[in-house]
Order: structure tokens, then sequence, then C-alpha cells
């Protein structure tokens, strides 16, 4: 019997549901999800296998003008997308008249492999709006094939990953077929606790925060987790503990939740708070929490 394999990268502006598709065709929170833009950093693999073909799914930094080292970092990661796709996914939201960034967008509509655009969160339009966005986008896309869906609703989002399977090249698997992702465990850790940092801290504090965990003992009953949080100015220090370890307790209470889930097992988790200054813009920082691959 045949079979297909192939990697699916999904790009597309901050914000427009990359990370919920992501999740959706997997079935697990493999991507941190939140209202804030930026929410992915890193390009994070998930893997989809049935008997007779294996979907690599790649989720990715939505597409902005960098400011400084990380998000220069960030946009490496996008440009690799483009590099090792075999399906290229174009991801925007109903009302979104544009790419941030020309360039990508040229890559896109010279794209010689298959793009599909997905035209996410149609929950939130009316028929008119939508046959309007589907016309500018056929327009603006002519070697897309576009699908209205919504990523959170699961609306469409099945028909979508069928057709990814028809349009796998023939291939033998690219990785364990008992595998879903390319990350360790740790990094998963890291994210749960970043994603409840940009759910509860405002203005800058969510973007000055890296996560490093320390310590990983998985034992019969229990997974023993110590984490470090880092953050570039002391003020910053202060405000993630809160009152008395208030709102820090508070993260690590909701990530041990959500790590209990994802583990299947029960967590028993550190949290402290480091000061590293500048990490965002420092070349051997960036190296340490794996970005600038350069």
């Amino acid at each position: 019997m045949s079979h297909k394999a192939g990697f699916v990268n999904i790009i597309g502006n901050p914000n427009v549901g990359k990370s919920t598709l992501m999740n959706a065709f997997i079935g697990e929170k493999l991507s941190i999800i939140t209202s804030k833009a930026q929410t992915t950093r890193h390009r994070i693999l998930g893997i989809v296998n049935g008997e007779d073909f294996q979907v690599v799914l790649s989720d990715t930094p939505g597409i902005i003008k960098p400011a400084y080292e990380l998000q220069e970092s960030m946009m490496d990661f996008v440009k690799s997308a483009f590099e090792d796709a075999d399906i290229l996914i174009y991801m925007v939201e109903i009302g979104e008249q544009a790419l941030k960034d020309e360039a990508f967008f040229n890559k896109i509509t010279n794209s010689k492999i298959p793009v599909l655009l997905l035209l996410n969160k149609i929950d939130t339009s009316d028929q008119a709006q939508l046959e309007t966005q589907v016309q500018l986008w056929a327009e603006k896309v002519p070697n897309a094939e576009i699908y209205p869906i919504s990523a959170l609703e699961g609306f469409n989002v099945k028909e979508v990953f069928l057709r990814l399977v028809e349009l796998l090249p023939e291939s033998p698997p690219f990785y364990p077929k008992d595998q879903l992702t390319d990350k360790p465990e740790r990094f998963f850790i890291n994210e749960s606790i970043r994603e409840k940092i940009l759910i509860h801290y405002k203005k800058e504090i969510p973007y000055a925060v890296e996560v490093e965990t320390e310590e990983f003992h998985e034992e019969e009953n229990i997974i023993r987790i110590r984490s470090v949080i880092m953050v570039e100015r002391e003020t910053q220090k202060g405000i993630i503990i809160g009152h008395k370890g208030s709102a820090l307790k508070r993260v690590g209470t909701e990530a041990r939740k959500d790590l209990e889930k994802f583990f299947g097992k029960q967590i028993h988790i550190e949290l402290y708070v480091k000061v590293n200054k500048n990490w965002r813009s420092n070349q051997n920082q960036l190296k340490r929490f794996g970005y600038n691959q350069r």
C-alpha cells in the first residue's frame, strides 16, 4: 500500500488563529493560545498519523516587522517554513486586507507548491462580508485554494485536513508513527508557564519573559518540575511575583493543572524568578533559549 507524507507549514499575521488551527488538527494543545499578539515564538511541529499518511504540521510566529533580536529570530523561523514546505497554509482572518511583509507575500503568490488560503473567524462575519473577502483574496492570491473556516468552532477544519492528505506527496513517514511533536517535554512546560504569564500580566511584562525548566524528574506517579522565569529588570521580577507571591502562585497552579492533563500524571512544580538583563537582544542568551539558529 502506498504511503503519503509531507510538511504542511502554517503562516500568517499575528493572532489570525494559526495555533488554534494546528491544535484542532492534532487534537492536542501543542501551541499556546492567547488573545495577545506574538504568542508563538518558535516553529513548533505537530504530527498527525494515519495508516497510510503522515502530516507534519508546522506552527510559526505571526509575521511582523522585527524591532529587536528576538523578533529577528522569530522571523527566521517563518523564512525556514517556506524552505521545506510540501504544502503551504496561508491563514488570514475576516476583515484582513494584506500580509504585513511584502516579501513574504510575494513568496506565497509565486509559490510552486500547493497553497491553501484559509479565511478564518467566519463565525464573526455575515454572508455578504464573507463573499467580499473571498473575492478579494481570490484576486490577491490566484494560485491558492480558498477555504472559509472557523478554527475555534471547528467549521470546515476536517474538510481542509482531508484536502491536505490528498495533496501530500508519496513518501515514507519522516517520524515514528507514535510521535506527536519534535519538541521535548521541557519545551511544553516552558510554554504552559509562559501562556499563563501572557494571560495574567499586562503591557511589556509577557514579552520580556522567557521560561527555562532546570529540573524534570519523572517518577511512577508524579513528575517533579523546577522552572525559572527570566525577566529583564528587577521591577518586572516584583510584578511577576506579586504581593506575598500571590501572582506567581496563580501562574504555577494554572500551569500545573494544564500539565497534569498533558502528561496524564500528578505534577509538582516549583517556580522561581530571575533577572536576565536584556536577554531579548543578547545573541548568546537567544541561542541558549533555542532562538537565533542562524
